[in-house]
């Protein structure tokens, strides 16, 4: 694909639909095509018969790395006939060439307040069919199986299908009891010598009360091969502790959530919205985790906040938390279409990982939370100290460090993405005498940043070493300079960072902080304050990627536009701008308020 091809590519045409057709023709209840009934209807799910060849999966629930699925009597079901156990939709993740994880969970009442029946079920297993088809009517299934739901995983099942053909479109479908599944859309991954474009979207922070989730409807409707979430899945406040500059549209369903059952039903209460399934089941998703999925800016076993100075209340505090940290990683891995590798243990849990993706391209999802020293200052917007500065200090753990220095210095790929949360390039914030900068994000850890710079300067080609990052809620642009303190030394590597879907409620062209943030980050090409996600175009000559925003999420229904637009030519990692596209004015009137400044923004999720 050439370069004037990817610059010209499909995202450049959209137009914003008429806003006054936007609540008709984009509504959250319009059906995907996969998903639409219509007169052909879907072959029925025929039963797997007993003399059918077995298929070798990899079956998380039973703690083993090998199963095969037909295993005799079938398990008793405790689902009742009529009734509705695929409330929370489907959804796919980590391709390969070869297979892909598909997922659901049996959950008939997802918001069950009872902790002894997640989901509304008991202790009884419950038997779920799968199939996987090369079409949507599901006339060729070209593998199927059975495996078992337990409550141990809340009735989740992950299974990891094999054999399936390469840089393929994929439909799939489960059955439990008489119930049937939604149909999902999925895609493996290109054979590894296929140098075919790839594109994929990503997106971060999602806080529930904040908004409606529209941006992933219209995210799903582009049919990308990929999705990428980066962090903030669900957020652990109770009702409207953290509040946006409008005000919240929805509510949480309970207080603060610290055990799994609350965890689990957080998860429930976010998947339960009907765009965010869509989304799922449009394409497979590769995920990371950040500090909300847990709790607000904790950093590896420690919580946020000031430790005891008793030793025994130090003790119970570390414990206390091990707990509640258990408790969230067991709802994510529940929730997530993730491989048996990340079944957590105890209160750890292995999420970082690579994904290949053909010749072109390769992701590296990065946990930089769980194995984190603590923040300097307190995790505070802090000039530059001597608890920052420690060479000990690290963002990823030592083990996760050499693997992706590894990693980097291996691959051939054209593009390598590192998929993370935090803000990586330097960004300076400023404050009444000096800069001051972000102790939780990669500024709060130089040593660990200069670590990993100098591991890409190792690389095949750092020049194609591209960051995708989420956490601040808003869209920014920034080529990582291979001197940090030097805006005129050469760019090293570029980072793309995409806003919320939600988070902070109905954005805006600007902050009042935009300007100021602009002048003191000249590496920094693009701010932006509008709510939305990120969609890309990776090809052999250059990256194309496009800022696509929602005016508002405080009702539901909005139209889609792209902001902006940039182009990375392979080889040279300079940010070209080639779209600049402000919202019409209709649109344009609808935004809301913004925070005022970092601080501020910062400050309101400390509660």
């Amino acid at each position: 694909m050439s370069l004037r091809a990817i610059a010209c590519s499909r995202y450049a045409s959209r137009e914003s639909p008429a806003h006054g057709a936007a609540a008709s023709t984009l509504s959250t209840k319009r059906l995907l095509p996969w998903q639409s009934l219509s007169p052909r209807r879907p072959s029925r799910f025929t039963d797997i018969s007993d003399d059918s060849p077995p298929i070798s999966v990899m079956c998380d629930n039973r703690r083993t790395l090998r199963t095969v699925i037909h295993q005799g009597d079938p398990m008793p079901n405790s689902l009742t006939r009529g009734v509705n156990p695929f409330t929370l939709g489907v959804a796919s993740g980590d391709p390969t060439p070869d297979g892909v994880v598909i997922w659901t969970r049996l959950a008939p009442d997802p918001l069950c307040a009872d902790p002894a029946r997640p989901g509304g079920l008991d202790a009884k297993p419950i038997e779920v069919h799968w199939q996987v088809a090369a079409d949507e009517r599901f006339a060729k299934v070209v593998r199927h199986g059975r495996t078992t739901a337990v409550q141990a995983y809340a009735h989740s099942v992950h299974v990891e299908v094999t054999g399936l053909e390469p840089g393929r479109e994929h439909f799939y479908r489960f059955k439990a009891g008489s119930a049937i599944s939604p149909v999902g859309r999925t895609r493996t991954a290109p054979a590894p010598a296929a140098a075919v474009p790839v594109r994929f979207a990503y997106a971060a922070c999602q806080m529930y009360e904040h908004g409606y989730f529209t941006a992933y409807r219209h995210m799903a409707e582009e049919r990308p091969d990929l999705i990428l979430f980066l962090g903030d899945y669900i957020y652990e406040y109770g009702p409207h502790k953290y509040l946006p500059p409008g005000g919240s549209p929805r509510k949480h369903d309970g207080p603060e959530i610290k055990t799994r059952h609350a965890y689990r039903n957080r998860h429930a209460l976010y998947r339960l919205d009907r765009d965010l399934q869509a989304a799922h089941a449009a394409a497979p998703w590769l995920v990371t985790w950040d500090d909300h999925d847990v709790r607000n800016n904790y950093a590896g076993p420690y919580p946020p906040g000031e430790l005891p100075a008793d030793p025994e209340r130090r003790k119970k505090a570390l414990r206390d938390f091990a707990a509640r940290r258990a408790a969230a990683y067991q709802a994510f891995y529940e929730h997530m279409p993730l491989r048996a590798a990340s079944i957590p243990r105890k209160d750890a849990m292995r999420l970082y990982r690579h994904v290949p993706y053909g010749a072109l391209a390769e992701f590296d999802v990065l946990d930089t939370r769980q194995h984190r020293s603590r923040q300097a200052a307190g995790g505070a917007i802090a000039p530059p100290n001597p608890e920052q500065a420690d060479p000990k200090r690290t963002m990823l753990g030592a083990e996760q460090e050499r693997w992706l220095a590894e990693r980097l210095s291996t691959s051939p790929a054209r593009w390598r993405f590192l998929a993370q949360a935090v803000f990586f390039a330097r960004r300076a914030i400023r404050g009444a005498a000096v800069p001051r900068f972000s102790m939780d994000a990669w500024d709060g850890y130089p040593p660990a940043r200069d670590r990993l710079m100098e591991a890409i300067r190792r690389a095949q080609d750092p020049a194609g070493v591209v960051f995708l990052t989420g956490d601040v809620h808003a869209a920014w642009a920034a080529e990582v300079r291979s001197d940090l303190a030097d805006a005129a030394s050469a760019p090293l590597a570029t980072e793309f960072v995409c806003t919320s879907i939600t988070s902070e409620g109905d954005g805006s062209d600007t902050r009042p902080d935009t300007k100021g943030a602009l002048a003191d980050n000249p590496h920094i090409r693009f701010f932006n304050n509008y709510r939305g996600y990120t969609s890309c175009l990776a090809a052999a000559d250059a990256l194309r990627v496009d800022y696509r925003v929602v005016p508002y999420v405080s009702k539901p229904g909005a139209p889609v536009h792209t902001r902006a637009a940039f182009l990375v030519e392979a080889g040279n990692p300079v940010i070209h701008k080639i779209l600049d596209r402000p919202l019409p004015l209709p649109l344009a009137g609808l935004a809301g308020e913004a925070f005022p400044s970092e601080d501020s923004r910062v400050a309101a999720q400390e509660v």
